[in-house]
């Protein structure tokens, strides 16, 4: 637990379960539940979750959203990231709990390397660490930071929390701090957390490509994200010559009874039935995605409805695990 491991990321329990080259499989968001406004009521999450799990979902998803902005819509799942994950992960054996995603610059890195560290070891190395640079303006002046830096600061940020959980006793130092004489523990199941960049973070797609373990992008129409998923692999060919760095999308969606309803656009996903979101699941299988997260915020139904239905006739075509 406090010496480095020299087990690949890729080997992680989380990692594994999630991703393999050339399918895809499914995640859902928190809160896992359909409402109205801003707030959820986070009624029955724990049972919910624990369903998705036997059910045989892939991940499970939690949002970072520290301020309720009014303008913005949604406060996630309410309850601090970190504190939330910890309970999720006691409540859970083996379905990976991913951040999506972890807002790096409000954070000293060291934070963020303490809290993600201890989910992953009390997990048993289910951490899935997507991480962000903010995209809510209200947040950075509440926690002192200076949106126009924030590119720089996300990447010196990610260099601290890389460096801090495979070293022992190395110094570290930044712009905001430095480590000497002290060490981060404990260290990670594996060399390091897996962790994915969300959107471009203000970042190149190159940089992404070369210093992340992946992608996590937003949902577009298959034959659009189909060119953003080959720019990913080329890049990442570029750099890192065969590796494996797998594409998630998210995706909300209002799932009909009539399972044979047609997929009518709402905001970033589709109103549709289950057959065709198996179309569309497939579709987005062929042109390269690796892992789709599915909300439920916009549904009309229980959310334990559709977990159920997804669990006998969606989830089967895509499980590998």
């Amino acid at each position: 637990m406090f010496i480095p491991s020299q087990i690949s990321y890729q080997d992680q329990p989380g990692f594994s379960r999630t991703f393999k080259a050339d399918h895809l499989s499914l995640g859902l968001f928190f809160p896992i539940e359909a409402f109205d406004g801003d707030t959820p009521t986070m009624n029955n999450q724990v049972a919910l979750a624990k369903r998705a799990e036997s059910l045989g979902f892939s991940a499970l998803w939690f949002r970072d959203v520290p301020l309720r902005d009014p303008n913005f819509g949604d406060v996630g799942q309410i309850f601090d990231l970190w504190v939330y994950l910890g309970f999720i992960a006691g409540q859970t054996e083996n379905i990976a709990l991913g951040t999506a995603s972890a807002i790096l610059p409000i954070r000293n890195p060291l934070h963020t390397a303490k809290a993600a560290t201890s989910v992953d070891q009390l997990s048993g190395g289910r951490l899935l660490l997507g991480v962000a640079s903010g995209d809510r303006p209200v947040e950075f002046p509440a926690f002192g930071v200076d949106p126009d830096t924030i590119d720089v600061q996300f990447r010196e940020y990610l260099r601290v929390f890389r460096e801090a959980q495979k070293g022992q006793f190395s110094g570290i130092s930044w712009q905001g701090g430095s480590l000497y004489n002290a060490d981060l523990i404990p260290k990670p199941t594996t060399s390091e957390i897996p962790f994915f960049v969300t959107g471009n973070s203000r970042q190149s797609l190159d940089w992404i490509a070369e210093n992340s373990h992946g992608w996590i992008n937003y949902p577009r129409q298959p034959l659009i994200q189909k060119l953003i998923v080959e720019d990913w692999r080329a890049a990442v060919s570029k750099h890192c010559g065969d590796a494996f760095k797998p594409f998630s999308q998210s995706l909300y969606i209002d799932l009909t009874e009539n399972p044979n309803t047609a997929p009518f656009p709402i905001h970033l996903g589709f109103r549709l039935g289950r057959n065709g979101l198996l179309e569309l699941l497939e579709r987005l299988q062929s042109v390269g995605v690796n892992h789709v997260i599915l909300n439920l915020k916009y549904g009309k139904r229980l959310a334990a409805e559709v977990i159920e239905e997804l669990g006998e006739f969606v989830l089967p075509k895509f499980n590998f695990i």
